[in-house]
């Protein structure tokens, strides 16, 4: 598998094996696509209940769902789940990862702290698990350049067909 530089990430989606909306050719840098952080937010309730770890437990029980465009102060060691403004579609034979970005990273946040392989075909927005790991609240503000999306080329087809394949919205 090869990561696609910008001008393979262009070729890529005039031929329509990546698609992405809203889309701004300036978002695209040498080897990776700038997503933009949305104004919807799932909050961690304080539940003072064990929560198990298994295929059946649901995020959606233990957060609640906010809009705030104006931003959210995201406390030190606070975890919160945002979704970028951006869907992307992939064709059967691109995959890639979700990646944070080293500018955000160095205040100490965690844009992407796990499962950030994007599966091939997928058409959704990206859920962010964002972290304060810093001894500082930061406010982060929608429409902000947050994380990178890093496109690959398969070998051979697949489409992912998960739990989380039309996330959209206020659906995440």
């Amino acid at each position: 598998m090869s990561i696609l530089t910008r001008d393979e990430i262009l070729k890529a989606i005039e031929k329509g094996e990546i698609a992405i909306e809203p889309f701004d050719e300036s978002m695209i840098g040498p080897g990776s696509v700038d997503l933009h952080l949305g104004s919807d937010f799932r909050i961690f309730k304080k539940v003072h209940d064990i929560i198990d770890v298994n295929d059946e437990t649901s995020y959606e029980q233990v957060t609640e769902l906010r809009n705030a465009p104006q931003g959210i102060v995201l406390m030190p060691g606070e975890t919160i789940l945002g979704i970028t403004q951006e869907r992307i579609r992939l064709a059967t034979n691109i995959c890639g990862w979700l990646e944070g970005r080293s500018r955000y990273a160095r205040l100490g946040l965690l844009v992407h702290i796990s499962a950030s392989f994007m599966q091939p075909g997928i058409d959704n927005q990206q859920v962010l698990e964002m972290t304060n790991f810093s001894p500082m609240p930061l406010r982060i503000v929608p429409g902000t350049a947050i994380c990178q999306f890093i496109f690959q080329r398969t070998i051979g087809n697949a489409r992912y067909e998960g739990r989380f394949k039309n996330q959209i919205g206020v659906k995440f």
